[in-house]
């Protein structure tokens, strides 16, 4: 591939980043020591590259034909933003084990994140149905999890046992994973940095896997895959586009052992969820 060609394709993917970015009502870019600046424009949050030699001095004036916002550094997002409003090619069903067992080795041998891999006994991957319909995405593994190497194994895993049976779901036709691999000491938040280090893995397995439904447990991986700052208050209790899956958000269930009071939303928001996936709840 050429030179001109790789700029292309560049600026095509910043571009479809941008736009994802435009449609959860960023309007400002902070930018670093790249070779573009990136403007959006007030009305339609379009797109423009522009050369850095052709950008004014801080203190020039600005075009008075447009709005701009501007500013001086690029802070990495937490996790990747989809670029398409769909999923790449598919993997073949009975591909998909490897090609995610391929991942999990990659996830076995990763020392991006120095304090998880030196106090961590083990990674966890993920579990279930490679071609399930239903993805959940929590946070990261417990004191539980790193121990047996499985997700939602501990005091959390039992109840979102009992809410996948109240659902008329089955553990073993669903597919668990979390936002990071490995456990956070002392069970802390993972940092933006860890989140940043590890989504890849995360998001490679959903695009092997490519569900129809995902739901999302607690906030963390929330506003990890809509890359938003809103609470998870706000963005409970309705859909949202995800690559070619439609996202729920809803409680994490060690949330709920602490705050018994939020069952009857997590109940909501499985009963809207199944309904969608054409599950009768009343038989």
């Amino acid at each position: 591939m050429d030179t001109q060609q790789e700029e292309i394709d560049l600026q095509k993917l910043l571009r479809q980043q941008l736009h994802s970015l435009g449609q959860f009502g960023v309007r400002e870019i902070p930018v670093g020591n790249g070779d573009f600046e990136f403007q959006f424009e007030a009305e339609e949050a379009s797109i423009e590259p522009i050369e850095r030699s052709k950008v004014p001095p801080n203190n020039s004036p600005q075009p008075a034909a447009k709005t701009v916002a501007k500013a001086t550094a690029i802070p990495a997002p937490a996790a990747t933003t989809p670029l398409s409003d769909n999923w790449g090619p598919a993997t073949v069903h009975d591909e998909r084990p490897s090609a995610l067992e391929i991942i999990n080795a990659e996830v076995r041998g990763c020392t991006k994140c120095e304090e998880l891999c030196a106090k961590r006994i083990q990674t966890v991957f993920g579990v279930g149905d490679p071609s399930a319909r239903l993805v959940f995405v929590g946070e990261g593994p417990g004191a539980d999890e790193d121990r047996m190497g499985e997700p939602f194994v501990g005091k959390a895993g039992k109840l979102l046992n009992k809410i996948l049976a109240a659902s008329k779901l089955k553990r073993e036709e669903v597919y668990i994973l979390n936002t990071v691999k490995c456990r956070p000491p002392r069970n802390r938040n993972p940092t933006e940095s860890e989140i940043r280090d590890c989504w890849d893995y995360a998001d490679r397995q959903l695009e092997v896997i490519q569900p129809e439904f995902i739901c999302c447990l607690g906030s963390v991986a929330a506003k990890t895959m809509l890359q938003t700052t809103q609470s998870l208050g706000r963005l409970r209790g309705k859909f949202h586009p995800w690559k070619g899956a439609r996202l729920i958000v809803t409680y994490h269930p060690a949330y709920l052992l602490r705050n018994e009071g939020a069952k009857r939303h997590v109940w909501e928001d499985m009963q809207l969820l199944v309904k969608e996936m054409g599950i009768d709840l009343s038989n």
